[in-house]
Protein backbone atom coordinates (compact mmCIF):
# COMPACT_ATOMS: atom_id res chain seq x y z
CA UNK A 1 0.00 0.00 0.00
CA UNK A 2 1.42 3.72 -0.52
CA UNK A 3 0.80 6.77 1.71
CA UNK A 4 -1.90 8.92 0.22
CA UNK A 5 0.24 12.29 1.57
CA UNK A 6 4.26 11.33 0.77
CA UNK A 7 3.55 8.28 -1.73
CA UNK A 8 5.79 5.80 0.35
CA UNK A 9 5.27 1.93 0.43
CA UNK A 10 3.95 0.70 3.91
CA UNK A 11 2.74 -2.11 5.12
CA UNK A 12 -1.08 -3.23 4.57
CA UNK A 13 -1.87 -3.33 7.83
CA UNK A 14 -0.14 0.01 8.96
CA UNK A 15 -2.38 2.53 10.76
CA UNK A 16 -0.01 5.72 9.87
CA UNK A 17 2.65 6.49 7.23
CA UNK A 18 6.41 5.91 9.22
CA UNK A 19 7.54 9.07 6.88
CA UNK A 20 5.58 11.13 7.37
CA UNK A 21 2.94 10.39 10.43
CA UNK A 22 0.11 10.35 7.96
CA UNK A 23 -3.03 8.00 9.04
CA UNK A 24 -4.18 5.46 6.65
CA UNK A 25 -7.39 5.57 7.55
CA UNK A 26 -10.12 8.12 8.63
CA UNK A 27 -10.22 8.56 12.74
CA UNK A 28 -13.31 5.66 13.81
CA UNK A 29 -14.66 8.73 16.31
CA UNK A 30 -14.66 12.00 15.80
CA UNK A 31 -13.38 13.87 19.34
CA UNK A 32 -16.07 15.97 20.98
CA UNK A 33 -16.27 19.16 20.27
CA UNK A 34 -15.57 21.49 22.28
CA UNK A 35 -17.90 24.36 23.77
CA UNK A 36 -17.46 27.92 22.12
CA UNK A 37 -19.05 29.72 24.74
CA UNK A 38 -18.42 33.10 25.43
CA UNK A 39 -15.33 34.34 27.60
CA UNK A 40 -16.22 36.50 30.39
CA UNK A 41 -12.88 37.50 31.56
CA UNK A 42 -12.01 40.58 29.22
CA UNK A 43 -15.32 41.98 29.40
CA UNK A 44 -14.95 41.94 33.27
CA UNK A 45 -11.56 43.52 33.14
CA UNK A 46 -12.82 46.31 30.62
CA UNK A 47 -15.54 47.29 32.68
CA UNK A 48 -13.62 47.27 35.95
CA UNK A 49 -11.43 49.91 34.78
CA UNK A 50 -14.40 51.88 33.23
CA UNK A 51 -15.13 51.72 36.34
CA UNK A 52 -11.96 52.77 38.58
CA UNK A 53 -11.64 55.55 35.50
CA UNK A 54 -15.21 57.37 36.66
CA UNK A 55 -14.60 57.34 40.04
CA UNK A 56 -11.17 58.91 39.98
CA UNK A 57 -12.57 61.32 37.61
CA UNK A 58 -15.16 61.76 39.91
CA UNK A 59 -12.96 62.04 43.08
CA UNK A 60 -10.67 64.47 40.67
CA UNK A 61 -13.32 66.99 39.88
CA UNK A 62 -15.26 66.93 43.89
CA UNK A 63 -11.43 67.76 45.22
CA UNK A 64 -10.91 70.43 43.10
CA UNK A 65 -14.24 71.89 43.52
CA UNK A 66 -13.43 71.90 47.04
CA UNK A 67 -9.89 73.75 46.60
CA UNK A 68 -11.52 76.40 44.57
CA UNK A 69 -14.53 77.00 47.44
CA UNK A 70 -11.59 77.21 50.06
CA UNK A 71 -9.81 79.42 48.31
CA UNK A 72 -12.67 81.36 47.19
CA UNK A 73 -13.26 84.40 49.59
CA UNK A 74 -16.80 84.38 51.48
CA UNK A 75 -17.64 87.92 50.88
CA UNK A 76 -17.29 87.55 47.15
CA UNK A 77 -20.38 89.84 45.41
CA UNK A 78 -21.89 87.80 42.87
CA UNK A 79 -25.44 89.25 42.01
CA UNK A 80 -27.90 86.72 41.12
CA UNK A 81 -29.66 87.14 37.82
CA UNK A 82 -31.78 89.64 38.45
CA UNK A 83 -29.07 91.60 39.77
CA UNK A 84 -30.09 91.50 43.43
CA UNK A 85 -27.57 90.14 46.10
CA UNK A 86 -28.59 87.01 48.00
CA UNK A 87 -29.33 86.90 51.25
CA UNK A 88 -26.30 85.41 52.87
CA UNK A 89 -24.13 88.13 50.60
CA UNK A 90 -26.47 91.04 52.05
CA UNK A 91 -25.75 89.77 55.55
CA UNK A 92 -21.68 89.44 54.57
CA UNK A 93 -21.71 93.49 53.23
CA UNK A 94 -24.09 94.58 56.54
CA UNK A 95 -21.61 92.42 58.80
CA UNK A 96 -18.09 94.36 57.00
CA UNK A 97 -20.38 97.89 56.39
CA UNK A 98 -18.83 100.38 59.39
CA UNK A 99 -21.21 101.38 61.98
CA UNK A 100 -22.36 105.29 62.30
Amino acid sequence: MKCRNCGAEIADKALICYRCGTATTEAKYQPAALPRGRRRGPQIVVIVIVIALVLLALLYYLRSAEAVARHRPADALVASPSGALTERQAVSVSLKSPRP
